[in-house]
């Protein structure tokens, strides 16, 4: 475990003996953010930026309470931005435009900024389409124009993004990856949990849905709230693997399930970086690493990777993974239990996710067994949030083997609160 006084500590957990011949090297690296650390990166906390884009399609206006709880919802989150933060508020149909600042820059926060902007939102009406790639594009814009470290929006729609093509949501996407992060939310059941998931993963911020507009303006108050703690900008898991080694997979998985595998950034030889966002203080994530190392003989040791946490070229904290080769039984087939819990939390989430499909698909035998699978997972590794949506959807028989029937009727909010929520995961004791 080590400290380098930046505030973070990395810690490696794994079972390091491997049997003869062995090649497969598995660790779970905590990460943790202490109480200073503000002190990590260059300039602190200096200069956050904050955009809200709120969808005003047609559709927003079915039942109307979705667009008066939106602006409400709009007006709470605005209230909880900092004095001297950057702020602004984008409106998207088929188009996006700036409703506050209307010119398309930022506002500094204070009272009167944020009075001006309360009574800009109350004016949005709900009429036209959904092309969230255009609302994205319009959003990076606006964070170019202004010098913040930290860049944080927060994205509501109602509906599909059906006003656009993929490829163009994709494209702006790639535009927007690494520029600013942003939480996505859908509200009611008309939206697409992958269209979401997929601007919400690659943006590194969260989905969920909020089934009840009534339930939105507490909720953009705590996602502000939480933007409002970040204090470090753009922090990478650096992973260092020998020659005689090849990386095969870094997830997060706590506190959710995060292939980062295919975000690779080459650092320098041997060394990429992948990315984990902004952080604020108290905090703690774990990672998943995969290693395949060549074998050496019985008694030997290598240096399977180092993992580094990094802010632009500073380390603020390491952490080694080692493989030693042994003929002792005992030490080498010893599962980690972390390993073992977050390898089935991964399984979780794709059994959640392919289960819901194949239940759309019509293909009921799929949809039982993937479901089913789910169920024993969540029992044994004692996942109570994930076990009772899943109650929602599955008349569960024995859940120690997994056996249950599709319910016949399932409300689609409870459908798709268990498919965004699929990916949140428990963590394990040490």
């Amino acid at each position: 475990m080590t400290d380098s006084g930046s505030g973070f500590t990395v810690d490696v957990d794994q079972n390091q003996y491997l049997p003869e011949g062995g090649r497969d090297v598995s660790a779970v690296v905590t990460v943790t953010s202490g109480a200073d650390v503000a002190m990590a990166a260059p300039g602190g906390g200096a200069g956050s930026a904050e955009i809200i884009i709120i969808d005003c399609s047609g559709s927003m206006d079915y039942p109307p309470t979705k667009m008066s709880q939106a602006k409400a919802a709009t007006a709470a989150a605005i209230d909880v931005v900092r004095d001297g933060v950057g702020f602004a508020v984008v409106a998207g149909t088929s188009t996006a435009w700036p409703v506050f600042p209307p010119d398309g820059s930022m506002a500094d926060a204070n009272a009167s900024s944020r009075s001006a902007a309360k009574q800009a939102v109350s004016g949005l009406r709900a009429n036209g389409g959904t092309a969230i790639g255009q609302w994205l594009a319009l959003s990076r814009q606006i964070f170019a124009g202004y010098p913040a470290q930290l860049r944080h929006a927060i994205l509501l729609t109602d509906g599909k993004n059906q006003h656009e093509t993929p490829e163009r949501l994709a494209a702006e996407l790639s535009q927007c990856e690494g520029v600013f992060s942003c939480d996505c939310r859908g509200v009611g059941t008309d939206w697409e949990v992958k269209e979401l998931r997929t601007v919400a993963t690659t943006l590194l911020g969260t989905v969920d849905i909020v089934p009840d507009p009534a339930g939105l303006a507490a909720d953009f108050a705590a996602m502000m709230e939480n933007a409002m703690g970040k204090q470090v900008a753009d922090v990478s898991l650096r992973v260092w693997t020998p020659q005689t080694a090849t990386l095969k997979f870094v997830k997060q998985v706590a506190p959710t399930v995060e292939d980062l595998t295919g975000r690779r950034t080459q650092a320098r030889p041997q060394a990429g970086d992948y990315p984990t966002g902004a952080w604020g203080p108290g905090e703690s994530r774990d990672y998943h690493v995969g290693v395949e190392v060549t074998p050496a003989g019985i008694g030997q040791e290598m240096l399977a990777a180092r993992i580094s946490l990094v802010a632009g070229d500073e380390v603020l904290g390491q952490g080694l993974v080692r493989a030693i080769w042994t003929d002792d039984e005992a030490l080498s087939t010893k599962i980690n239990p972390r390993v073992a819990h977050y390898t089935g939390q991964a399984e979780l989430a794709d059994a959640i996710q392919e289960g819901l499909e194949a239940r759309k698909q019509g293909d009921e035998e799929t949809a039982t067994a993937k479901l089913g699978r789910a169920v024993a997972l969540a029992h044994r590794s004692g996942n109570e949030d994930t076990a009772k949506l899943l109650a929602k959807v599955v008349d569960v028989v024995d859940v120690e083997s997994g056996t249950v029937r599709l319910k016949k009727k399932v409300e689609d909010a409870d459908e798709m609160a268990l498919d965004t929520r699929s990916t949140k995961t428990v963590r394990v004791k040490k």
